[in-house]
């Protein structure tokens, strides 16, 4: 079972647009160098909306081609369309990623037995271990607490992303789903108490700039250590907050570049961190020891 602090990378882009491969595997080697303990490539942080199919699997083999068996890669493999999801899971497990994460399906907002079907489709389809991954704000759906528990007894389906920052759903899930079953954070205020609570560890914004606090906090609290993983987390809470002053990833990218890590670049319809927001991140980033 994967666990501790799970960096949702960026994907580092030129100015144009364009990919900028040799950042993406600088990034690699940095998180490996600070004891990130699993890489997830090309979710939300990863601006999974705006790459084409190709991209998308490009950039997955070039995750796990760069990791080099050095740290698990989980690859966001998600589509509201459930042969396109079977596609890219596809194409993942191909490339060699360890595990999948897949977004409920968007926009289109499917019943609870919609979503039920879709990932036992891509479940059945291909044979990699797959993790859900409920982020109601961003997909308009929200997979039940009974959905993940029904969706939990298809073997390869092992966990799951909870990113509503709603910790009375993890006993919930757990009581429906089993021992056995993953419960990451998809929030990372809330992070620290999911896992203090039984949760196996955080799918993380805020590991993308600061790795190796992230890393000890989830140590700390993955053995029950409160005292030390709330004062490795309240150096990290300015950052929590403030990489959502806009949409993610449009401040964590900002960050990354103010610390020289990856250039300026970034899709539409997704825009560069405004003048007015910049002071809020850059004063967290002081905070966590960052600047």
């Amino acid at each position: 079972m994967l666990q501790g602090s799970m960096v949702a990378l960026v994907t580092p882009m030129a100015e144009d647009g364009s990919l900028d491969v040799d950042a993406l595997g600088r990034l690699v080697d940095w998180h490996v160098a600070e004891g990130t303990d699993a890489i997830v490539a090309v979710g939300t942080t990863g601006e999974s909306a705006t790459l084409d199919e190709e991209e998308h699997c490009r950039v997955i083999r070039l995750v796990v081609e760069r990791a080099a068996g050095r740290v698990p890669v989980i690859a966001g493999t998600g589509a509201n369309s459930t042969t396109e999801a079977i596609e890219l899971t596809q194409c993942a497990r191909e490339a060699g990623a360890d595990a999948c994460l897949l977004v409920t399906p968007y926009y289109n907002k499917p019943t609870q037995e919609g979503l039920y079907r879709h990932h036992k489709a891509v479940a059945e389809a291909v044979d990699i271990p797959q993790i859900l991954y409920n982020v109601p704000g961003r997909t308009g759906c929200d997979m039940q607490p009974e959905t993940a528990g029904r969706l939990a007894t298809v073997p390869n389906i092992v966990g799951i992303k909870e990113a509503t920052g709603d910790l009375a759903r993890l006993p919930r899930i757990r009581a429906l789903a089993g021992p056995g079953f993953a419960i990451y954070s998809g929030d990372d205020a809330t992070g620290r108490e999911l896992v203090l609570g039984g949760g196996q560890g955080v799918i993380s914004v805020t590991a993308n700039v600061a790795p190796g606090a992230m890393h000890r906090m989830c140590v700390a609290a993955l053995a029950g250590q409160r005292g030390e993983a709330e004062a490795i987390d309240a150096t990290l809470a300015g950052l929590h907050k403030a990489l959502f002053v806009e949409s993610n990833p449009i401040p964590v990218k900002w960050a990354l570049h103010a610390m020289g890590r990856i250039g300026a670049g970034i899709r539409l319809p997704l825009t560069w961190l405004s003048e007015a927001a910049q002071p809020a991140v850059r004063d967290a980033m002081r905070q966590a020891g960052i600047l």
